[in-house]
């Protein structure tokens, strides 16, 4: 049908309708925009949630709940991201992503619904967190793939901006939409979805159409299960790394950890083997010898380290120390610590879009690797300036930091998208999915660990000190001393009161001058008992990122000029792209570009 019929037809849901592209992207920008913005409300929503079902989460015992209802949506998706896109491949992306949006409505309405309070009330919330993370894999597998297969290859980078910001962004309007539901009733943090997505299964239903190229083949089980458990035990094992054990302030030395990291690291070894040797692998490994698709996905998962990093600690910064110095109750924090980081979500908002569809014309190298500079920068400046900022500061830096991310993040989906077959692309967009979501859950638990590892080295004396000074027996000051430093961290990132959660299990507070236990329980004791040993955690976690983002700016610039597979695969065996390659890797999914062809025609823009 030629798109003068199709308009006359007046059914814009008609697969051949001019308009059908700017439907797909407002559709799967809805579904992206749900999925991560449930990544981060309930991080902001806990203490509600806790109190609404009557569990102190720092009791001995109930840190497994805190870091499963906290850690186990992100974990979920990114483990089956590309399982689902290869499903997406088999079986139609159209149809996974709308069984992503059953699955995900189905989540939210039995989290909203929860019967129990104490433990049980936790392991329903973790179970059908999990239930929700396994619709947004749907989701996230198969929504950039959708959006390819739906627009032409010199509009795709402003598509997938759009598509990308709503991606990216999600994950910090989380923050300010759960402070606010979270104010009303913890239940509405989970409610707040249930709309959008019986609004979002009814109209993808009805309007997305089945445009891409499927994949051949059957479902590759020996693979789906060795990533999947594989990824899952190092995922886990670096989370439950976080907790004490022993006598050491985090679990980095607990065999179980250990042996998690070590076993999921051989799986995934064995999953690499596998699927280099099977007909019709859930993986196309040889996509990695396209060398604008291996950098790209290399720069997006020290991308996506370096922002989850950033993100968890400007949460801590802002809720245990900047925010009670400037008279904010704890409990008050979660929600003026998203308002705070708006910032970061008007760069993105500013910067993606834009440099989307600039990169359709110019190539994405230049502004992704300019974004991750920008953002390596602002890790820098967020050194430099002192723990009890002038906010103007503040927000200029993360405006920065949120500007480079979005020029980084749609240029580099796109230059992803556009660098595989077109029976790849659900595949591929779930392998970028995977890299973006277990990039996040890495580095929580490495930034986390490093932050626990600079705070035990001051905090404790400083502890001791502070708290003597104002009564408390030396005896107990002690054994609060030499509490992990976790406990404190934890309570501050979830609203509490750090020294009222640890000196009230001591009786201490009940037998202390009424002076002195507003002073210790006050807005500013333990800010400033905190303040200089977190910037000593946070020189180390913000150098380390501001490296691993300098690292991914030159996989970035290297990853070469602007290359789209199917101009390079049209133009044949006799002319390549310099990124792409002459002839094809046959895999029993479809052919793959080789690497290190001879230069070809240009398409575009370095």
């Amino acid at each position: 049908m030629s798109q003068t019929a199709a308009a006359a037809s007046g059914s814009r849901f008609s697969r051949d309708h001019p308009h059908y592209k700017w439907v797909a992207l407002s559709n799967t920008t809805l579904g992206m925009l749900m999925a991560t913005i449930n990544s981060s409300i309930v991080m902001i929503s806990l203490p509600a949630i806790f109190k609404g079902i009557d569990l102190n989460p720092l009791e001995a015992g109930n840190v497994g709940y805190l870091l499963w209802i906290m850690m186990g949506y992100m974990l979920i998706t990114a483990v089956l991201v590309v399982t689902f896109g290869r499903l997406g491949d088999l079986f139609g992306r159209v149809r996974i992503y709308n069984l992503g949006f059953v699955v995900f409505t189905i989540g939210s309405i039995a989290l909203a619904f929860d019967p129990d309070t104490g433990g049980a009330g936790a392991m329903w919330l973790i179970v059908w967190r999990l239930v929700q993370g396994i619709g947004g894999a749907m989701l996230f597998a198969n929504s950039t793939a959708i959006i390819t297969d739906a627009f032409p290859a010199n509009r795709r980078g402003m598509a997938l901006g759009i598509n990308q910001v709503a991606a990216i962004a999600g994950s910090f309007i989380g923050l300010i939409v759960g402070g606010l539901l979270a104010v009303i009733d913890w239940r509405a943090v989970f409610f707040v979805s249930v709309p959008i997505g019986v609004i979002g299964t009814v109209w993808s239903y009805i309007s997305l159409k089945e445009v891409g190229t499927r994949s051949t083949g059957k479902l590759d089980w020996p693979g789906n299960i060795t990533f999947a458990v594989g990824l899952t035990a190092v995922l886990t094992a670096i989370t439950y790394g976080i907790q004490p054990y022993g006598a050491s302030s985090t679990g980095w030395t607990n065999p179980w950890v250990l042996g998690g990291i070590v076993g999921g690291i051989l799986l995934l070894v064995v999953f690499v083997v596998i699927e280099l040797n099977v007909a019709a692998p859930m993986f196309n490994m040889r996509l990695f010898k396209i060398r604008a698709f291996a950098m790209a996905n290399l720069a997006g998962l020290l991308a996506s380290i370096g922002r989850g990093g950033l993100q968890f600690m400007l949460i801590i910064w802002l809720q245990g120390i900047w925010l009670p110095l400037h008279g904010f109750a704890y409990e008050e924090t979660p929600l003026w610590a998203g308002i705070y980081l708006l910032p970061i979500t008007v760069g993105f908002l500013i910067a993606g879009p834009l440099s989307g569809a600039l990169s359709d014309r110019f190539g994405a190298r230049a502004f992704a690797t300019t974004g991750l500079v920008i953002v390596a920068v602002t890790f820098v400046g967020l050194l430099l300036i002192p723990v009890d900022f002038e906010y103007w500061q503040f927000a200029i830096l993360t405006g920065l930091s949120g500007i480079g991310s979005g020029m980084f993040g749609a240029p580099n989906r796109s230059a992803i998208m556009n660098s595989v077959p077109a029976n790849q692309r659900g595949s591929a967009s779930g392998m970028a999915g995977t890299v973006q979501n277990a990039g996040t859950s890495l580095s929580i638990g490495l930034f986390f660990s490093l932050l626990i590892a600079g705070l035990a080295t001051t905090l404790p004396k400083e502890l001791f000190t502070g708290l003597t000074a104002h009564g408390v027996p030396s005896a107990a000051a002690q054994r609060i001393a030499e509490l992990p430093p976790v406990g404190s961290v934890f309570a501050s990132f979830l609203g509490y009161n750090p020294i009222q959660s640890l000196l009230a299990p001591t009786g201490v507070l009940s037998r202390l001058p009424a002076a002195d236990v507003a002073a210790l329980t006050g807005k500013s004791f333990f800010p400033q008992l905190i303040q200089d040993a977190f910037h000593s955690g946070l020189i180390v976690v913000f150098t380390a990122a501001a490296i691993m983002t300098l690292v991914a700016a030159v996989a970035s610039l290297v990853r070469g000029g602007r290359f789209v597979h199917a101009e390079a695969h049209h133009v044949g065996g006799e002319r390549g792209h310099r990124t792409g390659a002459v002839g094809t890797v046959g895999t029993g999914s479809g052919p793959v570009a080789a690497a290190g062809a001879r230069p070809g025609p240009r398409t575009g823009q370095n």
